[in-house]
């Protein structure tokens, strides 16, 4: 996108395609994605956007507008539980921020890119993530890059808008790597995210025991691991129960 002749909109004109979001953006060459920088921050802990926005009502019923969560808020959940007809917070974007500016930051959101959907809706939605990523950054709010790759042929998007040398984050549960069938393809992407973007540190929201996850470490690549909210229930039932 040739930022010098964006066209000015017409009077009335309502942003229906939130592109405030990606104002005073640079994006990548050929794909237009925009660029979203990473934090140097790492989080505390994770929580998931519709435990945040649990938290955000109950704080608010109670009448404490100024509390704030150490924790950054990630979207590795059911696309329909953030981005659904009245979640969205693409289509809601300032009831979205009511929620984040209580919190340390956020991974940028994971939109689904399935390996059935359509090309352009895929790479629509690696768009949306760095969109709302941009976006953070305009406003200060720390932001992670989350990274999703589909098929073989995302590869030649997916990794766009996310600067050399970033911190990343990605989601294991409900990725496909437990399948024998799906893990090469994740592995593979794996691989060819560590080559291009060369990160120094990954965020892992769920398991990081798989082998592509030491090779990886011999890279020189630090794997920051968060258990999933169903592992911290499973060791939050075994700990009472050892104390039986």
């Amino acid at each position: 996108m040739n930022n010098a002749k964006q066209m000015q909109p017409r009077s009335g004109c309502h942003d229906m395609w939130n592109a405030f979001m990606v104002k005073n953006a640079t994006f990548a060459p050929g794909s237009d994605i925009p660029y979203c920088v990473s934090t140097e921050t790492i989080p505390q802990e994770l929580i998931s956007y519709e435990d945040a926005k649990a938290l955000y009502k109950k704080h608010i019923r109670s009448g404490n507008k100024d509390f704030h969560v150490n924790a950054f808020i990630h979207f590795f959940i059911d696309d329909q539980k953030f981005d659904g007809k009245r979640s969205s917070i693409w289509t809601y974007p300032e009831k979205a921020l009511e929620i984040i500016c209580h919190f340390a930051g956020i991974i940028s959101p994971d939109f689904s890119t399935n390996a059935d959907f359509p090309d352009p809706w895929k790479r629509f939605n690696t768009y949306r993530m760095r969109a709302f990523g941009c976006w953070m950054n305009s406003l200060d709010i720390p932001v992670i890059n989350c990274v999703r790759w589909g098929t073989y042929e995302t590869w030649s998007y997916c990794f766009d808008g996310i600067p050399v040398g970033s911190n990343l984050c990605i989601g294991t549960v409900a990725s496909g790597i437990r399948k024998l069938n799906n893990r090469p393809l994740f592995e593979d992407g794996l691989k060819k995210l560590a080559t291009v973007i060369k990160p120094s540190k990954i965020l892992v929201y769920g398991s990081s025991n798989y082998s592509i996850f030491d090779f990886l470490r011999q890279c020189g690549i630090e794997i920051i691991s968060f258990d999933s909210k169903t592992c911290k229930a499973y060791k939050e039932v075994h700990h009472e129960q050892s104390k039986q």
